[in-house]
């Protein structure tokens, strides 16, 4: 089986769920975003395609194409092209009556928005047509002043229910927004616990990984992932190992730099300043990411803007490694400091230099212990199961006609259960 191939969601084949009916039928979902290209929102919206229909719904997605497309109706789904990665103001206005076809032949019940953009066609095609509109909130996007910005942001919070996919994001959209509580749904993104796993991970994956990195044997390896931009904290963490001055360590900071090459060449520059080329290695994006986490002792979030949920962190403890993140936005969240973690001041190198130095002392026991508890903690909160059926759940909420109420979610303590 390939990397990419998707997997049976097997918590979502509860003995008899039954999703509502809607006149006699089957209720029809709708996700509208962007385009379908390798990155999160996309993920999640295949493997929300691939719940419904195994939840006995019918899913259509409907976007501008691209790679994963293939994917969508591998589960079962319908994908309808339409050009909704367009800004143009002429085309989003055309997409309104494109979409309001769209649910009009498929007799969508649901129109879930994940993207600015396509939410202002789909909320107008929903309107114009009746059916129920929903969105998820998947960043604190850009304010540019609290101008135009603001008003455009704004469409992502005009749904019945909208999903946060934090409670960091929660919180921002109810401070900058004014959304009132009880619309609110916080779903945390989930990790796919048949991927990231790391029984799952044969040693032949991550041989050739280590021979393709170069990695000598006998080094603790650091890892930050992440594309390169300048948010993502890499030179924090350049300049943390400065200071740590060890050289009996490799750091790898994978990902692409998505034709930043300007900051690329910044970085490589701080790395030969600081005298770290034998420390500090920039690899390109990894297609194996599960073989990457085992090649690392710990991994690296330093970014100095919030994470709306930090998918890395959460991969990383799914894999049982240790993590260090900055402290704040969604790894607050992810991250039990001191016990499957630490949390950093955002940008502080001294700090991050220290909480390097703290894991890099612990003994073999005490990162076995780490290890468990993360892996739980994760399993416990943070799966892509739980992420569909809660996502499902609130579809059916909507199809009942449920009065929306406050709902708060904290992740389990999997030590306190």
């Amino acid at each position: 089986m390939s990397m990419d191939e998707t997997l049976p969601i097997d918590a979502l084949a509860e003995p008899g769920r039954q999703p509502p009916c809607v006149d006699g039928r089957p209720p029809c979902i709708l996700q509208v975003l962007p385009a379908l290209v390798t990155g999160g929102v996309e993920r999640g919206t295949v493997e929300i395609a691939q719940a419904l229909t195994e939840a006995g719904y019918r899913a259509v997605v409907a976007s501008a194409g691209g790679s994963m497309v293939r994917e969508v109706t591998r589960v079962g789904a319908i994908h309808v092209e339409l050009p909704l990665d367009s800004k143009n103001p002429l085309v989003m206005r055309a997409n309104v009556g494109r979409l309001a076809a769209a649910i009009r032949e498929h007799q969508v019940d649901i129109v879930h928005a994940r993207s600015r953009a396509p939410a202002w066609s789909a909320l107008g095609a929903a309107n114009r047509t009746g059916a129920h509109f929903m969105t998820t909130f998947h960043g604190t996007y850009n304010l540019g002043g609290f101008g135009f910005k603001h008003f455009y942001n704004s469409v992502m919070t005009k749904g019945e229910r909208v999903i946060a996919i934090s409670e960091f994001i929660a919180e921002h959209m109810r401070r900058v927004y004014g959304v009132a509580p009880e619309k609110i749904r916080v779903i945390h993104r989930g990790v796919d616990l048949t991927k990231f796993d790391p029984v799952r991970v044969s040693a032949e994956r991550i041989i050739a990984l280590a021979h393709r990195w170069r990695l000598p044997d006998g080094f603790p390896v650091i890892m930050l992932p992440g594309r390169l931009t300048r948010w993502k904290g890499q030179e924090v963490l350049i300049h943390a190992l400065a200071e740590l001055g060890r050289h009996d360590i490799r750091c790898l900071l994978v990902g692409s730099d998505q034709g930043r090459t300007g900051y690329r060449q910044e970085l490589t520059d701080l790395i030969r300043r600081l005298d770290l080329t034998d420390v500090v290695h920039i690899v390109d994006e990894c297609s194996d990411m599960p073989a990457a986490y085992m090649l690392t002792d710990v991994v690296v979030s330093a970014s100095t803007d919030p994470e709306a949920f930090g998918r890395v962190v959460a991969e990383a403890q799914a894999m049982g490694r240790p993590v260090i993140a900055s402290d704040h936005g969604g790894p607050r969240e992810t991250v039990l400091p001191g016990r499957t973690g630490w949390l950093t001041p955002p940008g502080d190198s001294s700090a991050l230099a220290r909480a390097i130095e703290r894991f890099l002392l612990l003994s073999a026991e005490e990162r076995g212990d780490i290890a468990a508890l993360a892996q739980n903690f994760v399993r416990a909160n943070f799966s892509r199961e739980a992420m569909c059926s809660r996502t499902l759940a609130v579809y059916d909420e909507i199809l009942s006609g449920t009065a929306p109420v406050v709902q708060n979610v904290q992740p389990v303590d999997p030590e306190a259960v």
